[in-house]
């Protein structure tokens, strides 16, 4: 059986450049495309595609945002995301969210057929390129003593965001990010977000 794949990108070629690379392969095709990640959403409703491939700097939103949405719109839909740059804390932000996968565009059209294949089987595939130093992060956050949990709300206030910005990004609800956003504080030896967030840079964990 066929599987159907939305594009959710920006950038003209690349949707026409996906659109290309996966007309050889009678697994899979391209039902559709977005050029912002509440297009993206809006479409991946009406369209309910099996996989979304989704870009992970948008002009809109955040790459967990646009997941956040589309596990609203179509709890059903896998999410790979796809960037030009090995940005690993992106692509591990949005696997945090909920993707299944993070490719290079520069991936091979053989290539992004076979990892959507596998996507579909229910395995997660992440391009080695872009996590080099997941190793190091882990070991970090054994030594950090925080959960998963309070990294990932403590990553996201680092990246800005408000506590009602996180619950929503998260799922979480707002008490539950302001727990978690202590506990980080009290382990890592912070008197405020602002000095958690350089703790945990100078400890390698953001």
């Amino acid at each position: 059986m066929t599987a159907t794949v939305l594009v959710v990108d920006d950038h003209p070629v690349v949707r026409d450049g996906v659109a290309l690379l996966l007309r050889s392969d009678p697994s899979l095709t391209v039902i559709g495309s977005a050029e912002s990640g509440q297009a993206g959403i809006n479409r991946a409703g009406e369209l309910r595609p099996d996989v979304v491939l989704l870009d992970l700097r948008l002009p809109d939103m955040l790459a967990p945002e646009v997941i956040a949405g589309l596990r609203r719109a179509h709890p059903a839909a896998k999410v790979v995301v796809f960037t030009a740059h090995g940005d690993h804390q992106g692509v591990v932000a949005a696997i945090e969210a909920g993707a299944a996968g993070g490719l290079l565009k520069d991936v091979a059209g053989t290539d992004l057929a076979a990892a959507l294949r596998r996507v579909l089987r229910g395995e997660r595939v992440v391009d080695p390129r872009i996590l080099p130093d997941k190793g190091q992060r882990s070991d970090a956050l054994a030594r950090s003593g925080l959960t998963r949990r309070e990294y990932e709300v403590l990553r996201l206030a680092a990246q800005g965001k408000t506590n009602p910005e996180i619950a929503q990004v998260t799922g979480l609800t707002r008490n539950t990010v302001k727990t978690y956003l202590q506990s980080a504080l009290h382990k890592l030896g912070a008197r405020n977000r602002v000095e958690a967030i350089g703790k945990a840079s100078e400890a390698g964990l953001l």
